[in-house]
């Protein structure tokens, strides 16, 4: 007898980043698939952490999160970007950003409601989507510049649409939504009386002079926003799992009756410690913007020698390169000849698109990792090149 399995859970499958870090592993490939750091996270905070363990911060924090933590983000929002944020009724702290987002999606989609997502996608927002009941409807961004038709965008709106999911910077492009992108973006989301849910977790990894831009902070935005963040990749502490979301008390206090049955709460002493990382000075995001840009400088040069096109990413820290020059029947087979023959692992391209065949040229590497592994990845790439060349 088969057990019975819901639809929903029929429509998509489990992570293939995380599964690539589990084939890289096996392989003994340089993991260059899932976007974690391989070097130490801020010392300062660790001993936070260590502290609020010993002090016995270890039972349940306040289920919208510790008081200390949401003040630091409130003040850090003020500071940084000028936004004044209300730090008892607008703000809860969750399980990662990934906890943030599924329990926005489930706090206001509704079965027969549609949401917006650009394509290519970070690969939870579909199935939080389905999740929550709805329909996803997707926007191509085009390589290599991953720009957006305006009229394309315009037609996926209808009185059905809920929600558009933004994610600046971009997991896996690199894009950086202009200003006027998101302008435009925030007239649509009026007009057919939307909201905006913006992942904006690298809002700090940002290239070339580029500035990041809050959703909330256009015109007609403030009430329609639900801003997505965390400490992961700022403060390089994937597996802390803190994350927050902040929206209008109306839209918080929807958000903390989901977030309150998914999970009740994040960890508490990690709680504590996140406040220290959030009060780093602004040195601090300088320096790791300015390290980032020279990582990303040096495996987009890597890859652009061994043959992989790639479109230079203006935040976050990964590349889509296209595999087009070496003539494999796809991203999926391509990467699993990097991963157990090359010893580098990546993401096949398409498990960020709806439709596979879209995703099928590119594959993304990520270079959040030490310098001498990126080194080591060098050397190995250079084996690809090798062979490419034997082939042609």
């Amino acid at each position: 007898m088969q057990p019975h399995l819901s639809k929903k859970a029929a429509h998509f499958t489990e992570s293939v980043i995380r599964e690539m870090t589990r084939l890289a592993d096996r392989c003994g490939a340089i993991n260059l698939a899932q976007g974690f750091p391989d070097f130490p996270a801020p010392e300062a905070m660790k001993e936070a952490a260590c502290r609020a363990i010993r002090a016995d911060m270890n039972q349940y924090a306040i289920t919208w999160g510790a008081k200390k933590l949401r003040d630091a983000i409130a003040t850090k929002y003020q500071n940084f970007w000028n936004l004044s944020v209300d730090a008892e009724k607008e703000i809860t702290i969750c399980c990662g950003s990934t906890e943030a987002m599924i329990a926005s999606c489930l706090a206001v989609i509704d079965p027969g409601d549609e949401v917006v997502i650009f394509e290519p996608f970070y690969e939870n927002y579909g199935p939080d989507v389905i999740l929550s009941g709805a329909a996803p409807r997707f926007v191509s961004l085009y390589y290599p510049d991953w720009s957006f038709d305006p009229e394309q965008l315009e037609a996926a709106f209808n009185n059905r649409t809920r929600a558009i999911i933004v994610n600046t910077p971009n997991n896996p492009t690199g894009k950086v939504f202009s200003r006027a992108e998101l302008e435009f973006i925030a007239q649509l989301c009026q007009k057919w009386d939307a909201l905006a849910i913006t992942d904006e977790i690298y809002e700090h990894i940002i290239y070339d002079g580029l500035e990041h831009t809050l959703m909330c902070q256009l015109p007609g935005m403030r009430e329609r926003t639900i801003t997505i963040n965390g400490i992961s990749k700022t403060y390089s502490l994937t597996g802390w799992r803190i994350g927050y979301a902040i929206a209008s008390e109306t839209l918080t206090n929807a958000i903390r009756k989901v977030h309150d049955f998914l999970t009740v709460g994040a960890a508490a002493p990690l709680q504590e410690a996140a406040v220290v990382g959030l009060q780093m000075p602004k040195g601090y995001y300088v320096h790791l913007s300015l390290e980032y840009q020279r990582k990303r400088d040096f495996l987009y040069s890597v890859l652009g020698n061994v043959g992989l096109r790639s479109a230079l990413p203006r935040g976050a820290y990964y590349i889509m390169s296209d595999i087009s020059p070496f003539e494999y029947p796809d991203d999926v087979q391509f990467v699993g000849y990097l991963t157990q023959e090359v010893g580098v692992a990546a993401v096949p391209g398409s498990s960020f698109f709806f439709d596979p065949s879209k995703g099928r040229h590119f594959i993304r590497f990520c270079f959040c990792k030490k310098d001498e592994t990126l080194a080591l990845a060098r050397d190995r790439l250079s084996r690809l090149c090798v062979s490419r060349l034997q082939s042609e």
